[in-house]
């Protein structure tokens, strides 16, 4: 892409689930001039193979840095409101495109999720979302080559 940042932030959020268990759901966003990429890891144990089927109409199972790998369409959430807590709303924000990749080769669960979307609210272009993931994804703690 070749900007500056603009914003970045992240969180080691965690869920917690029904039964008590839980999951650590760590995150982070880099907002450029043109894009805003999130990157996201779970450790739920779920394979990704397989997922395609429960993402919606368009998701496509593939490969990408040698492991399981599903490309969707998503959408990000508006949300406005005045600081006098006045006048909130919320609905749909600007079309995503995310692809969710296993945390190794053998898809023994867990993924890591990069999510893009523009600032002119135009759907992003998959070659742009996965030149993306394939140069972040090998630098995230967690990530084993080949692995």
């Amino acid at each position: 892409m070749g900007q500056v940042a603009k914003t970045a932030g992240g969180s080691g959020d965690s869920v917690k689930l029904g039964n008590g268990k839980e999951i650590a759901t760590p995150s982070a966003q880099v907002e450029f001039e043109t894009y805003t990429v999130t990157l996201s890891a779970t450790y739920d144990g779920h394979p990704v193979a397989g997922s395609a089927g429960l993402l919606g109409e368009g998701a496509r199972q593939q490969t990408v840095l040698e492991r399981p790998a599903v490309v969707y369409a998503d959408r990000t959430i508006s949300i406005r409101f005045r600081l006098d807590g006045s006048d909130s709303e919320s609905g749909p924000g600007v079309p995503a495109r995310t692809v969710t990749v296993a945390r190794d080769a053998k898809d023994s669960g867990g993924s890591f999720e990069v999510s893009l979307w523009r600032a002119d609210g135009m759907v992003p272009d998959d070659a742009v979302l996965l030149r993306v993931a394939e140069k972040v994804l090998p630098t995230v703690p967690g990530w084993a080559a080949g692995g």
